[in-house]
């Protein structure tokens, strides 16, 4: 059945939510994730090759644990949103939103009725059919979290509008691609970039929509949190780990010497 969803309520307590994005497309990264205590993970199918099967495992792991699984999309297929949510996600991360009409078409798809035309469906969701539909319809439009990414010039600069879009529960951050989209790839720290990551800050924050950032850099953490900001992604376990094996092999090797 459908969880109530932890993130959504923290936020909107006002308490600081951090996440990982997960890479490692097998339950036992998310059992990592969730030990390790974090509040959230987002399940990455737009740049990891990975089963439906497999997305579903991960989801229900993540559930035993009140760890609140999102999945990031390839794409804004109405069908491929439907499929995840029927399988039990909590939310779903939408990349490249670059306009308030985009948006709006990829939260009706997720919503149903009055608040989108997502197709019913009594699966493992709606415990089966086991209990009121009709209710489930309405906890499913509680529940449910649109995030939207915002990582090109063509979405900073429509960022207040897409801010505007009613059903947007959070807007992260993608400064990597968003350096690419201003000419200067992998330059995170370039004045221009770092301007266009405060543009969309300032939009999610007059909106009272919450933005969720991603501290790379020393005192990036505390930066943001002056800001008012309550939600980071620390980075993904894949790349976590890959860091922490090279400095245990460099440890050891200077311990061989």
């Amino acid at each position: 059945m459908l969880r109530s969803n932890q993130l959504k309520r923290k936020l909107a307590a006002g308490q600081a939510v951090y996440g990982l994005i997960s890479s490692i497309p097998a339950p036992a990264a998310i059992e990592l994730i969730a030990e390790a205590g974090f509040d959230f993970v987002i399940i990455d199918m737009e740049h990891v090759l990975i089963n439906p099967e497999t997305v579903e495992h991960m989801i229900r792991t993540a559930e035993a644990y009140e760890l609140t699984p999102l999945v990031r999309v390839a794409d804004l297929n109405p069908k491929t949103l439907l499929r995840l949510l029927d399988g039990g996600a909590q939310g779903i991360v939408l990349p490249m939103i670059e306009s308030a009409e985009q948006l709006q078409a990829a939260i009706a798809a997720c919503k149903y009725h009055p608040l989108g035309q997502r197709s019913l469906n009594a699966g493992r969701p709606g415990s089966f059919g086991k209990h009121s539909l009709a209710q489930y319809v309405g906890q499913a439009n509680e529940q449910i979290m649109l995030v939207a990414m915002i990582e090109s010039a063509a979405g900073v600069r429509n960022a207040a509008q897409i801010a505007a879009v009613p059903g947007l529960d959070m807007i992260l951050e993608g400064a990597a691609d968003l350096s690419q989209s201003l000419g200067m790839p992998w330059q995170i720290d370039q004045p221009q970039v770092q301007q266009a990551l405060l543009d969309a800050w300032q939009a999610a924050d007059h909106a009272g929509v919450p933005y969720c950032a991603i501290p790379r850099q020393q005192g990036d953490l505390g930066r943001w949190r002056e800001r008012g900001v309550r939600a980071f992604v620390l980075g993904d376990e894949r790349g976590i780990a890959f860091r922490a094996l090279q400095a245990r092999l460099a440890t050891l090797s200077l311990e061989g010497k």
